[in-house]
């Protein structure tokens, strides 16, 4: 008869390999989302530069919180003015055509317009209505704005989504070709309008 050799136990060493292989794949997949939190939650490793040239609005504002009421489906360039359109907000309104026309083949997609909080003299009036034909107009509330905003005048340029959310601000300082830039963007990663 032969004596009963005695084997390793492979079930054991079998066991602790499976609890490994199943604590490296939870460290795999849950690690990154506990990372990122903490990134978030902490604010470290956050990267300082941005791609965008405007003053993101990340607040959840939307074109009613301007105080300006349109029913406007597509990206929209809205130049704000509280005055009755100084010579700033002229050059944003200007500004805001050449990017609408810079945009090519995706200016179907945006409109621009002007909000002014106080009548525009007949002469700028005419004059804009016969410059810019496809210029949208409307009226600023003045109470609305002076207190969403919270700038001390001048006009501005908002980039505002199909949906109404505010999503970049830009002053009368503001280059062409970098808010042309921001909303070439805007509208090549975007699934609406």
């Amino acid at each position: 008869m032969n004596p009963a050799i005695a084997l390793p136990d492979t079930s054991a060493k079998r066991r602790r390999r499976g609890r490994l292989q199943l604590l490296l794949i939870l460290a795999v997949v849950i690690g990154p989302m506990i990372l990122a939190s903490a990134m978030y939650q902490w604010r470290f490793w956050v990267p300082e530069t941005r791609s965008y040239h405007g003053e993101l609005i990340g607040t959840g504002q939307t074109r009613a919180d301007l105080g300006v009421t349109a029913e406007e489906s597509r990206w929209q360039l809205l130049v704000t003015s509280a005055d009755a359109c100084g010579q700033d907000c002229q050059q944003l309104v200007f500004l805001a055509r050449q990017i609408h026309i810079g945009l090519n083949r995706d200016a179907t997609r945006a409109v621009h317009g002007l909000a002014s909080g106080a009548a525009l003299d007949a002469d700028l009036d005419a004059r804009l209505r016969r410059e810019y034909p496809q210029l949208g107009r409307y009226r600023l509330q003045l109470p609305i704005y002076q207190q969403s905003t919270q700038q001390s005048g001048g006009a501005q340029l908002w980039i505002v989504d199909p949906h109404g959310n505010l999503v970049l601000r830009y002053d009368s300082r503001s280059k062409g070709k970098a808010i042309l830039d921001d909303l070439r963007y805007l509208l090549k990663i975007s699934q609406i309008g």
